[in-house]
């Protein structure tokens, strides 16, 4: 009688005492608030932001200043291209910042080319080469 209360015993098993080990879900979430935190400290980070920027031969002329803190990069300056703003910060998530302030000012110059190459319809990226274009002078030099 004793040898089966032993055996009995001895079967019984004990939950773990770390719950994120039996439920899924839970070790997921656990294992992505771990990699939300920078992977780099924010010297490092705002040095490889800084050398991003200085190997992009257009937009290392406009002189940006970067700042990181807590994995937040903060983009400053001035630009006289619209299209820099937004290479600025993909740059500086590409490095790894977990979110980008975007203060960077552009020119009014820049935005005034913008809006007129709105209004005469200039849309180079969205038309591919080889693809029929729908403007007047396009069609009537082309045979029928």
């Amino acid at each position: 009688m004793t040898l089966l209360a032993a055996a009995a015993g001895a079967q019984t098993v004990r939950p773990p005492a770390n719950r994120a080990a039996t439920h899924p879900s839970t070790a997921t979430k656990a294992a992505a608030t771990t990699t939300a935190q920078p992977r780099t400290n924010d010297a490092q980070l705002e040095a490889d932001i800084r050398a991003r920027l200085a190997r992009s031969k257009k937009i290392s002329l406009d002189h940006l200043q970067v700042h990181v803190q807590g994995g937040v990069a903060t983009l400053e300056g001035r630009t006289g291209v619209v299209q820099h703003k937004g290479a600025a910060t993909r740059m500086a998530k590409a490095a790894g910042a977990l979110a980008v302030n975007n203060r960077i000012q552009i020119s009014e110059d820049a935005k005034a080319k913008a809006a007129s190459n709105l209004e005469t319809g200039r849309r180079r990226a969205q038309i591919k080469r080889g693809d029929a274009r729908s403007d007047a002078r396009t069609t009537a030099a082309q045979p029928h």
